[in-house]
């Protein structure tokens, strides 16, 4: 035990250095944000909400906005069921077949996101979805399925298939039966992976910058095309709200999967 305390130690300072790393630029957005000064200054001179009321204010951030909760909220709607369904199939299924859907359905994660979108903008521009609504919808499903997967994948090895066959042997059909007895032991890896596809759906910024235009830009493309502008603290503002929505999400999402376990 003497001779590895110092290694945790070590150990233990080295993942605090590396936390603080990871979250010192909040650490310098956030108060930024509050600035009474015209430029991005830190530490700010005085603090002032300036900047939110700005970004309140402002129609073109306001639709922004508008433009990111629908891609986000439609994403869920869109991903979420069938993510489920597939993670079913994935689970139930011995055939070998489903080895490579399941690999296929996590290949976004493990693309390099740039060729994803110059992928997506090359197939948009022959089918006209560029700079569309349903485009931006369709491009962040694809982003947001693998995380319903591995999420709902992860909840149904936990869970006891047996009730289920139970359920079925009293009368109930498939589908009923995981309505009925699957689905909510299993809501807790459903929410999760919902948020998480929501997450990916507002932050995306790669995909946005290529394929999105017009009415139909999210806030991280709009917010991208202000910095070549002009730097101002209302991207500071934006981002310290973005990244404080997320950090409820995940909060929310990692509270439940405790619960459930």
């Amino acid at each position: 035990m003497k001779t590895s305390s110092p290694h945790r130690i070590v150990f233990a300072l080295f993942c605090a250095a590396v936390l603080l790393y990871l979250i010192l630029p909040i650490l310098i957005i956030a108060p930024m944000s509050f600035s009474s000064a015209r430029f991005l200054t830190f530490p700010p001179p005085s603090l002032s909400l300036r900047w939110y009321r700005e970004y309140i204010e402002n129609p073109a951030w306001m639709q922004a906005t508008l433009v990111t909760l629908t891609v986000a909220l439609c994403t869920v709607a869109i991903a979420t069921p069938l993510g489920v369904a597939a993670a079913y199939a994935i689970s139930q299924s011995k055939l070998r077949i489903m080895r490579i859907v399941h690999g296929a359905l996590l290949l976004p994660l493990v693309v390099p996101i740039i060729i994803t979108a110059v992928g997506i903008f090359f197939v948009y521009a022959k089918i006209g979805l560029i700079a569309t609504m349903t485009g931006l919808v369709f491009a962040n499903v694809m982003l947001g399925l693998p995380y319903v997967v591995i999420s709902v994948v992860a909840g149904l090895r936990s869970f006891d298939m047996t009730q289920e066959m139970v359920a079925r042997s009293l009368g109930m059909n498939r589908l009923r039966s995981f309505f009925t007895v699957t689905l909510p032991q299993i809501s807790s890896s459903v929410i999760a992976g919902a948020i998480f596809a929501f997450i990916s759906a507002m932050d995306e910024t790669i995909v946005a910058i290529f394929i999105s235009g017009g009415q139909y830009q999210p806030l991280t493309k709009r917010m991208f095309t202000a910095l070549r502008d002009e730097i101002d603290p209302t991207i500071a503002a934006i981002s310290t709200l973005m990244t404080a929505v997320s950090f409820m999400l995940v909060l929310i999402a990692s509270t439940r999967n405790k619960k459930n376990a």
